[in-house]
């Protein structure tokens, strides 16, 4: 159940992630600490990455909704595991001097935390259907 219930609370705020990027990105990119570091604002890039985020979020949903769809869960949660490697490689990076992060504790808090809770949450648990 816990698992389930993760798996909701992870869903929703990516689906709403990817919903505001997908509707106001212009805001989105002011305002999430560490985004205006990467570069220009590009729409087109914004509402791309938005749509992938609304979709892992609908998957790890779908975990919360019905057990046995854990593999959509299992897809959700990896572009977001996937989007924490290249953080967890940019982190990596300043430790060693290469490159700077100014939101590195957003990265850790925002990114890599709810992927890895992801990546938890999206597969079955002791007991549960694997159907």
């Amino acid at each position: 159940m816990w698992r389930r219930w993760l798996a909701g609370v992870l869903g929703a705020f990516n689906a709403l992630n990817g919903v505001v990027m997908l509707t106001d990105g212009k805001h989105w990119y002011d305002t999430v600490p560490g985004v205006v570091f990467t570069g220009p604002y590009n729409a087109h890039f914004v509402q791309d990455i938005g749509a992938a985020f609304l979709a892992a979020g609908l998957g790890l949903a779908a975990r919360a909704w019905r057990p046995r769809y854990w593999a959509a869960a299992v897809t959700g949660a990896a572009f977001l595991a996937m989007h924490a490697l290249i953080h967890v490689i940019m982190l990596v990076s300043m430790m060693l001097g290469l490159c700077s992060d100014e939101a590195w504790p957003f990265d850790i808090a925002l990114v890599i935390v709810p992927a890895a809770l992801a990546l938890y949450a999206a597969f079955p648990g002791k007991g549960e259907t694997r159907a």
